[in-house]
């Protein structure tokens, strides 16, 4: 099922029209009573009846609306033309909203990658752009889109760690915009039957469950931690590589083994020690 666009008429001088052939109807039916007249009486009824039926094909289309016209069960077409319109007044006409909408989903309670409970929670910006598909594909379009949008992220979720320590494994929270990108592609494949364009589609809420966010905590600060750490001994296993090579290299004293080992003991503790240190100062030789 797929949108045809359909003409209609527009609705001002139609119901002008109307409005005129009743009164001239109304005027001769009066006048063919006295002396009576049947034919030109039951004529001027018919006509004034069949006009006042035909008033009821008006029907008003606002800016960025279809209506959607059927006859009897079968779908005739769509009207995208803002205004009053008119049209066969045996079609039914069923009004669809081709405006922006957006809506947030509740808070998901559902198990990431690793089987952690996280609560989740996206906000989906959607708008209609087949009518037909909106109408007749699915019972209630506005349900299927807030119902599929659930469905979509909870497998989205399941799909992904909520943080990885590998910074090449894409996480719920370190990768928004790959996650986000993910979650429209999920979107726009469940929405597309019911002509539903899914514009943008992000994560608004994310953290643990309450039951294991204590705990997950400090495993995060742990991590935070072993991350510094191994930092700060990198950088100082450096700086005492560039020390005893510069030493060496410019000849300003000549160390031996026991010497340089007890050097880069006494400089690791000074760059990787939490407080200051308190140096002692050998004033009188170099051993």
């Amino acid at each position: 099922m797929k949108e045809n666009p359909t003409r209609s008429l527009p609705g001002i001088p139609v119901t002008l029209a109307l409005l005129a052939l009743m009164l001239a109807m109304a005027w001769l039916a009066v006048a063919s009573i006295k002396p009576l007249q049947p034919a030109p009486l039951i004529s001027s009824i018919v006509v004034f009846v069949a006009a006042f039926i035909a008033l009821c094909g008006l029907y008003m289309v606002e800016p960025n609306q279809a209506a959607v016209l059927s006859l009897f069960g079968r779908y005739v077409g769509t009207v995208k033309e803002s205004g009053l319109r008119w049209n066969n007044p045996f079609y039914s006409k069923r009004k669809v909203s081709l405006r922006v909408r957006n809506f947030e989903s509740g808070k998901l309670k559902v198990n990431e990658l690793e089987g952690s409970p996280i609560e989740i929670a996206a906000v989906i910006v959607w708008e209609v752009v087949d009518s037909a598909e909106a109408v007749f594909n699915v019972d209630d379009y506005e349900s299927f889109v807030h119902i599929q949008s659930e469905a979509a992220l909870r497998a989205m979720a399941t799909s992904y760690p909520y943080d990885s320590d590998d910074n090449g494994l894409i996480s719920l929270r370190s990768h928004p915009v790959e996650i986000s990108h993910h979650l429209q592609e999920q979107l726009t494949e469940r929405l597309s039957a019911a002509g539903v364009n899914v514009i943008e589609a992000r994560i608004s809420h994310l953290a643990y469950a309450p039951e294991i966010a204590q705990a997950m905590l400090q495993r995060q600060q742990a991590s935070a931690v072993i991350a510094a750490r191994t930092r700060i001994v990198a950088g100082a296993v450096g700086m005492v590589e560039m020390a005893l090579t510069d030493l060496q290299k410019n000849g300003v004293v000549e160390l031996d083994e026991e010497r340089k080992a007890s050097m880069v003991s006494n400089l690791l503790v000074v760059l990787c020690s939490e407080r200051g240190t308190q140096p002692v100062v050998n004033a009188g030789s170099l051993y």
